[in-house]
């Protein structure tokens, strides 16, 4: 199915300068959209857009921290001074830090919410003003299934990506009269470096797609981690207009982990 309405629309991206935010800017870039592409990694943000430009792909970047509200509401300011009014919005911003509760300190519950939910909110109030008197728009934040589903060592970046999803639900309900929509993808388990780095870099990915009987985590029932561009396929559907009538969805993209929850 080829996807239409994406093509020629700007779409801010956040978390573009890797992982799943990369592969979903390049996506929406093949797809025709002007993409935005922001990240605080300014170095990594700079060798993404670079090489979609070498292939012919309209991107910019955009360097943003998106736990600060001035710098967002002056990176949205900017995209659409520069590049035009934003049709698309995806927060694939994001950080993990693991430990069990009793251990985990301050500074790493703090800042995988501000990142997290601080992040997507600071961002969607940014944009949202500026769709309502357009009256269109799409957004898409990607959670995780560990918002559905307990894990160990994972509370704080469990916790935080149910809020941005239910903040997510939220704001679609509140924007729907203006013909606006919200959605969710949910990846699980993702061939990243966020993954990478939580799995060690000489990990087996057999371990995910097993799971983990003694941390109480079942297994991938597809036997397959995600590639990045699976979740961003799926993103793509949710801003296109053959998603035209769905909207406060969340979309699972984690080969059965959840166990459909």
């Amino acid at each position: 199915m080829e996807l239409s309405g994406i093509e020629s629309k700007v779409a801010l991206v956040t978390g573009a300068a890797q992982g799943i935010g990369a592969a979903v800017a390049r996506t929406l870039a093949s797809a025709g959209a002007h993409v935005a592409a922001a990240d605080r990694n300014a170095e990594g943000l700079a060798t993404v857009v670079a090489k979609l430009e070498a292939e012919g792909l309209p991107a910019r970047g955009h360097p943003v921290d998106v736990r600060d509200s001035e710098e967002v509401e002056a990176l949205v300011r900017c995209v659409e001074d520069e590049q035009g009014p934003i049709g698309i919005l995806v927060n694939a911003a994001g950080v993990l830090r693991t430990g069990r509760v009793v251990e985990l300190p301050d500074r790493h519950w703090s800042e995988v919410f501000s990142v997290n939910a601080g992040g997507v909110f600071n961002v969607c109030r940014a944009v949202a003003r500026r769709m309502i008197p357009r009256r269109r728009g799409a957004i898409v934040t990607v959670a995780s299934n560990s918002a559905g589903v307990p894990r160990m060592e994972m509370a704080a970046y469990a916790a935080s990506k149910a809020a941005s999803a239910q903040f997510t639900r939220c704001l679609g309900l509140e924007l729907a009269a203006y013909g606006i929509r919200c959605n969710i993808v949910s990846p699980g388990s993702t061939d990243t470096p966020m993954l990478r780095s939580m799995l060690g870099e000489q990990a087996d990915p057999a371990v995910a797609i097993d799971g983990t009987p003694a941390a109480y985590r079942v297994g991938i029932p597809l036997r397959k981690l995600a590639q990045p561009g699976d979740v961003a396929e799926a993103v793509a559907f949710l801003v296109s207009d053959q998603a035209g009538h769905v909207t406060m969805h969340d979309l699972y993209v984690d080969g059965g982990a959840a166990l459909h929850v």
